[in-house]
This record gives structure tokens, C-alpha cells and sequence, in this order.
């Protein structure tokens, strides 16, 4: 029995470790297809069928731009589960060199508005 059970799991890893994940292109995906990929349901595959019909997305810049709710932060957790655009998995803007930092400039004296001035 536990042979059995040994070479059935071992068989089921085996199965499961040789299987392909594919990624979802969105410039060619219908809709059952984006809805396949995790955080697309009926309401952004819709956006993206509707957004695509005017024309396909040149990168992922131009969906962000054109498709409203998706921002960089859904953009990587949807290229992470599979989406491409043009073939691509999504890559963040390279962050440029840090600003250098400001100082705080103090305000100027303002008379306190509680307190009314002292009259001589």
C-alpha cells in the first residue's frame, strides 16, 4: 500500500512540475482568456476588450495611460500572474536619482490672531 501511494505521488509531482504556464498576451487574449489571469475579472477584461478595439497597446505604459484602475502596482501583480503586452512582462520605470533633499524654509513671524495687540 505504501508503494502504491509512494509511486502515485511521485507520479502526480512529476505531472504537475512538467506543466506550462502560459502567459496571456492582451493584445491578442479573449475575454475568457484574461479572465483566466488572476486580478482580471469581467469588469477590467471588459475595459481592456473595449480600450484594444480602438487600438492595441503598444507597451505598458499605453494600457496604464488608457485603462482606468490599473497603475503601476496592479500592472506588476497582473504581469506577475501571466499578462504581457506585446510580449513583454511589465518592468517598473527605473527610479532616477534622488532629489536632493529641501530644508524647510520657516515662516515669517505672523502677529497671533488670538491675541489682539497691545493698544499704548
Amino acid at each position: 500500500m505504501h508503494t502504491f501511494l509512494r509511486r502515485s505521488l511521485a507520479g502526480l509531482l512529476v505531472l504537475t512540475a512538467g506543466t506550462v504556464w502560459a502567459a496571456v498576451e492582451v493584445n491578442r487574449a479573449d475575454q475568457a482568456s484574461l479572465e483566466s489571469v488572476k486580478g482580471i475579472g469581467p469588469a477590467l477584461s471588459g475595459k481592456l476588450l473595449a480600450e484594444r478595439q480602438k487600438a492595441p497597446f503598444r507597451d505598458w505604459g499605453d494600457l496604464i495611460g488608457r485603462v482606468g484602475g490599473v497603475g503601476p502596482g496592479s500592472a506588476q501583480r497582473l504581469s506577475d500572474a501571466g499578462l504581457t503586452v506585446e510580449g513583454k512582462p511589465f518592468a517598473a520605470p527605473a527610479a532616477g536619482p534622488n532629489p536632493a533633499p529641501t530644508r524647510a524654509v520657516p515662516k515669517a513671524a505672523a502677529p497671533n490672531p488670538a491675541r489682539p495687540a497691545a493698544s499704548r
